[in-house]
């Protein structure tokens, strides 16, 4: 099992292929994780953190932007994301996603 890996200001994202294809219907599904340490803040601020890395990701989804399906992601969250704007995040996930898929490729 090959885990790659890919830091960032506001978070560090795994990813490795799935062994067998997601699928329900015929339909693929993304499948990726958000996580956060405990040593982070409290509850409330790591919830938030999640929430803002959530909302970025389904705002590239909705742009059609290049996410394989056919990967595993799990995303741990930095404290940087609470205090910094949703543009300068979504920019972050976006590009990462298109590092990947130039690394799958």
């Amino acid at each position: 099992m090959k885990k790659k890996r890919l830091n960032t200001k506001y978070f560090t994202i795994y990813f490795e292929k799935n062994l067998r294809s997601i699928k329900k219907n015929d339909k693929k599904f993304l499948n990726i994780s958000f996580v956060m340490k405990k040593n982070i803040g409290n509850a409330v601020i790591r919830n938030k953190i999640k929430r803002k890395l959530k909302s970025a990701v389904q705002k590239v989804l909705k742009e059609k932007q290049p996410v394989d399906l056919n990967y595993t992601y799990v995303i741990f969250g930095r404290n940087s994301v609470y205090k910094d704007k949703f543009q300068l995040i979504f920019d972050e996930v976006n590009d990462m996603f298109k590092r990947i898929k130039q690394i799958a490729s």
